[in-house]
């Protein structure tokens, strides 16, 4: 390839990448409004920012580091609190993570395979969702490909800067999703305990000094929040110990392998208890009803579940393929060999982070899945490159009928899963399969094999094999926009909990509130049920919407104020702040079920006049779904102690009107 050619092949890649990501992305709304209030939070208090508050008064945290709440709201900070400065970012960061994908793959594999590299990511329907979206993946994402980036490098040289790079980029990736950056570090020390070009006395020193710089750019947040008297920051959300220490170790860490989370929503391997008289919308299924643990069946084959299946299962055969072809072909090479480091690296992460996915037993949801799009693209698009340089070995041919025969069962598989949704895509892409499979088998024979016409008409129909699902899965996902904590990408079908799923999906499409309408960020009105404009609560895992008359009354005097309401559980402050503004308070964090504020703590700040309102919601918390512990007392005391009245739908507390 020229380099004109190539240049035009990355411009094409590039720019088509971010117009699909860029498309129609206000329609989205606050996409996970958990985090969107933590953005609008940051773009009113410094110190918000800073810790990654829920609420601009400080309150509590969300229960992740903040590095990507700092993306967004530097972009909100300049361009306003609205939905494309918010998700704008994102895109950006998916096209970068696509144009160094590229990158790195081009230097050691050639422009061939880095087009393909970065071209296998952008359509990875996983991917395409969680670059047009506001969870912290996008971020981390990107910080993965330049660790392995940097790690590659330095195989190159052993330099001291690229190892230094590498440690660098992991510690930014602990400050955006905590431990899940750390699955891709065992495959980035044994490349370079491989392959690095020193004695191996100092490719270990260098590792040290790379876990150094990984400790030093996460370390100090972490050290900043530590130290920090308890009295004057927020409460670390999803700590039970106001810790950040604990937060990374139990709720985010251990707990998410052994599902042993306090304050989470339920045990990994065990169904939700609903409370007494609780009873799911229409058509909705529990998870934990279908056999299985409340977030799908832990094991070997998950990754291949209906759950996950379709974000990023449709060349793992091949990626897993690729990387024993590769370990094969180079197993004679010199020690440094770049093919080899880099199917060590890529394919470390994939095993690893694949592995973890498999086996945990607690809170786990398929856009986690994301996480291993990059190295599946690297991988495919290496043992493409390398394969071809050996095409003359026949049993090299035999492994590339084989990997495509699986890409097409699988791609059949998946697209069973939804058997009404274009029926003829899985047909299509079974007979592309066939076809090239037996292609290649015929290659096999002398004849056939000096047939170099053939080569064209091989390449064009396995790659409609690979790509023809993606694409498509990829395209529903852009043009149907998503909403809520646990999104899927791709058409719905009807499994689990959250991912693809009438049943069990837990998004919602613009304009259905919990109980009725709100105003989008774009100020465009969303009808509820029937189309009215009332407001009402959040639905299971999704934010409130706030009407004309509870989002009026909550401005009213809203200056004399620390939190113009308080109400249990994140999702559900998030959608009365969006609208107004101004702080509400989320009892109980994430899952209501932190103990903060306690029944103290929140009598103090009534008592002092810092709250206005106290807005009951049947949906706001996990615990009971009025939250549990502190967050149940806070709701009793505030029931008995001050009357309620109606007003969008919603049961409002006037905690400066006490009853008689």
């Amino acid at each position: 390839m020229t380099k004109s050619r190539e240049r035009i092949a990355v411009a094409v890649l590039l720019v088509g990448t971010a117009i699909a990501y860029l498309w129609s992305l206000g329609r989205a709304g606050w996409a996970n409004a958990f985090y969107s209030a933590a953005v609008q939070a940051g773009t009113v208090s410094w110190k918000a920012m800073f810790f990654g508050s829920s609420d601009g008064a400080n309150s509590i945290t969300v229960d992740k580091p903040p590095a990507s709440l700092w993306v967004m709201e530097l972009s909100t900070r300049l361009f306003g609190v609205n939905s494309w400065a918010m998700l704008v970012p994102q895109a950006l960061l998916g096209v970068a993570s696509v144009a160094l994908l590229y990158a790195t793959v081009r230097r050691r594999s050639g422009p061939g395979a880095g087009l393909l590299a970065g071209l296998l990511l952008a359509v990875t329907p996983v991917a395409a969702m969680m670059f047009r979206f506001n969870n912290p993946d996008a971020l981390l994402v990107l910080l993965m490909i330049a660790a392995t980036w940097a790690m590659l490098r330095a195989v190159e040289d052993g330099r001291w800067r690229w190892l230094i790079a590498c440690g660098a980029f992991v510690g930014l990736g602990f400050l955006t999703k905590q431990l899940a950056v750390m699955l891709i570090v065992p495959g980035l020390a044994l490349t370079y305990l491989v392959a690095g070009p020193p004695k191996l006395g100092k490719r270990v020193a260098q590792l040290f000094a790379a876990g150094a710089a990984m400790v030093v750019a996460a370390g100090w947040w972490l050290l900043t929040v530590e130290l920090w008297p308890a009295s004057s920051r927020p409460w670390i959300g999803g700590s039970q110990n106001n810790s950040i220490l604990e937060l990374t170790l139990g709720y985010n860490g251990l707990g998410r392998l052994n599902g042993n989370e306090k304050g989470s929503v339920g045990p990994g391997r065990g169904g939700m208890e609903m409370p007494a008289g609780f009873e799911l919308p229409a058509g909705m299924e529990m998870p934990g009803h279908r056999g299985g643990g409340m977030f799908g069946d832990a094991g070997v084959l998950r990754m291949f579940q209906p759950e996950q299946a379709g974000q990023i299962a449709w060349l793992l055969p091949a990626a897993l393929i690729a990387i024993v072809l590769v370990l094969v072909l180079r197993g004679r090479s010199p020690r440094t060999d770049g093919d080899r480091a880099a199917v060590i690296a890529w394919g470390g992460w994939l095993l690893v982070t694949g592995i973890t996915f498999s086996f945990m037993a607690g809170i786990f949801h398929a856009y986690y899945t994301v996480a291993l799009a990059p190295a599946i693209a690297a991988l495919v698009a290496i043992g493409v490159a390398v394969g071809w340089r050996e095409r003359d070995r026949a049993w090299v041919r035999t492994v590339a009928a084989l990997a495509v025969a699986a890409t097409g069962a699988t791609a059949w598989y998946i697209l069973d899963q939804t058997p009404e949704w274009n029926p003829w895509l899985r047909w299509a892409i079974a007979v592309a399969a066939v076809a090239s499979t037996v292609a290649i088998l015929a290659t096999l024979l002398p004849a056939v094999a000096r047939t170099r016409r053939l080569a064209g008409a091989i390449a064009a129909t396995a790659l409609f094999t690979a790509l023809a699902g993606q694409v498509a899965f990829t395209v529903e996902t852009i043009a149907t926009p998503r909403q809520g904590a646990i999104v899927s990408a791709g058409p719905s079908s009807g499994h689990g909990f959250g991912p693809g799923g009438a049943k069990g999906r837990m998004e919602r499409p613009i304009g259905v509130g919990g109980t009725a309408g709100g105003t989008r960020p774009d100020g465009a009105r969303t009808g509820g049920p029937g189309g009215d404009e009332r407001g009402g609560g959040p639905s299971f895992l999704m934010g409130s919407t706030a009407g004309p008359e509870v989002t009026a009354l909550l401005l009213a005097d809203a200056d004399r104020y620390t939190w113009v309401a308080a109400t249990i559980g994140a999702n559900a402050a998030a959608g009365y702040q969006l609208a107004t503004e101004k702080p509400v308070m989320p009892i109980g964090g994430f899952n209501g079920t932190d103990p903060s504020p306690t029944l103290a703590q929140f009598q103090d700040y009534v008592r002092d006049g810092r709250i206005h309102y106290f807005l009951a919601e049947s949906g706001g918390g996990f615990g009971g779904f009025g939250g549990s512990g502190t967050a149940a007392e806070i709701r009793s005391w505030v029931e008995a102690t001050y009357p309620s009245r109606t007003v969008d739908g919603v049961t409002v507390y006037d905690l400066t009107a006490p009853k008689a």
